[in-house]
């Protein structure tokens, strides 16, 4: 998130939340933080938002009524009645180190923080901030003692990236508000307790999220199922992956029936394509619309993550751009492995 330099933190508590399977203790402070020091005030904003990306929206859920998800009552009261925001804070301290029970769950320290003036869709809204350190950084102290100085060993928490967080804009709240969602440890399928557990909360099916999640899909796709239902070199799943990503850079809307021709071809891998989506939707609980305006800020997030690197051992890296025509895999006599590549001028 850009533009937080006028963001004000107007409350902010710090608890200590253990794993109760474990024996660790729940232990809630009684005052809230002391925010008079201005450089610990920038370093807290930092910490706070400038892993958040706002695009990445997501909203409270509940089975039954939004009304009913714990968070979400939680979050309602401090916007309401800020005046007990300590008691709420607690309350939602005591509601995730109830939900801290899976064995991969580390105890970490709760940071809850009311904010004002957040930018937030060309405008400033009130935001609530709940986030969660579990990873400890060692770091050197040097202090005077007497005539000389000392260095002592210390663990913190690195302001540069939180382990764990969410924003809650203060906006939408009939639909469950906009929630941004940070989840840097404990990705296994299994120990997602942040997001599933404690905030329940559901991607909002926007351009941003189509696009995002689509290019994802394209990704594993030709990294994971191409290669092993079609015997795919790594060659060609690198120019499918270059072909999705043009395709989205190319085009404002996204059609699937367009994008099977023009970068799947083959109708045998549109299907085995089109079935690999419904099993990517139903573990992720989400469905993928086939046709959406494309997002250029969900391009560009993904672009970093589409490789087109060819690593050939120790000794070479190929990229590949595209013209798959022009590169032959082949074996020599004595059994070892080679590319031949095709061009017309050298630069």
């Amino acid at each position: 998130m850009t533009g937080i330099e006028n963001v004000t933190l107007l409350r902010a508590i710090v608890h200590k939340i253990g794993n109760p399977t474990r024996g660790e203790e729940l232990r809630l402070s009684l005052n809230t933080l002391t925010l008079n020091d201005g450089l610990l005030h920038k370093l807290l904003l930092k910490y706070f938002l400038s892993s958040i990306n706002e695009n990445e929206l997501n909203r409270f859920t509940h089975l039954h009524d939004v009304k009913m998800n714990e968070v979400y009552q939680y979050v309602t009261r401090i916007f309401h009645d800020k005046e007990n925001f300590i008691k709420h804070s607690n309350q939602l301290a005591q509601f995730l180190y109830s939900k801290s029970t899976h064995v991969k769950v580390k105890e970490g320290e709760l940071c809850v923080v009311l904010l004002d003036n957040v930018p937030f869709e060309n405008d400033v809204v009130q935001a609530l901030g709940i986030f969660k350190s579990e990873n400890k950084e060692t770091f050197l102290k040097i202090f005077e003692h007497g005539e000389s100085l000392e260095m002592i060993r210390e663990d913190g928490i690195n302001v540069n990236k939180p382990d764990k967080g969410c924003l809650i804009f203060k906006s939408n709240a009939a639909d469950g508000y906009k929630v941004c969602v940070i989840d840097h440890t404990n990705k296994q399928q299994d120990a997602q307790y942040w997001v599933n557990d404690f905030l329940q909360v559901q991607p909002i099916a926007d351009n941003y999220h189509h696009t995002d999640k689509y290019l994802a899909l394209c990704r594993q796709f030709a990294g994971n199922e191409f290669p092993e239902q079609f015997n795919a070199g790594k060659s060609d799943q690198l120019e499918m992956m270059n072909r999705s990503m043009d395709y989205f850079k190319t085009h404002d809307q996204f059609n699937m029936d367009e994008f099977a021709t023009e970068v799947i071809h083959q109708p045998e891998v549109v299907d085995s394509f089109k079935n690999y989506k419904k099993n990517f939707e139903a573990a992720r609980n989400y469905e993928i619309e086939d046709e959406f305006d494309i997002s250029l800020a969900a391009v560009k997030k993904q672009q970093k993550l589409f490789k087109s690197v060819l690593k050939l051992d120790k000794n070479f890296h190929i990229y590949i751009h595209g013209r798959r025509d022009l590169i032959e895999k082949g074996t020599d006599e004595s059994g070892k492995k080679f590319y031949k590549i095709y061009f017309e001028e050298e630069h």
